[in-house]
């Protein structure tokens, strides 16, 4: 199974996620949930850094993924991953069993 664990401020703002593990409908290179997970969650990565610009940390490791928001003043970090976190529970939807998500207080 995928956790996609978020991290909210006591502001509600989205400040990161840490996301693992396999979805395990499939062999690995052939799930169908994880590939959507994946590409869902590197867009989302990539967007962050390279085309807002925001500070973040982001750590990768095979099926493991570590998203810090930094300094995100404008809220556009927030939005981005609520984004994510709204893909991933239309994917958990249509394979329940694959993907797991849950939002944690910071």
């Amino acid at each position: 199974m995928i956790r996609a664990d978020f991290y909210r401020s006591r502001e509600n703002k989205l400040l990161g996620f840490h996301i693992s593990g396999h979805a395990g409908l499939a062999e690995e290179g052939y799930d169908v949930a994880c590939a959507a997970v994946s590409s869902a969650v590197m867009m989302t990565c990539n967007t962050v850094t390279d085309v807002f610009k925001i500070d973040a940390k982001v750590d990768v490791d095979e099926n493991d993924i570590l998203l810090k928001l930094g300094n995100d003043s404008e809220g556009n970090g927030d939005r981005l991953l609520l984004g994510l976190m709204l893909q991933l529970d239309m994917i958990s939807q249509e394979y329940p069993s694959a993907v797991k998500i849950s939002v944690n207080d910071r």
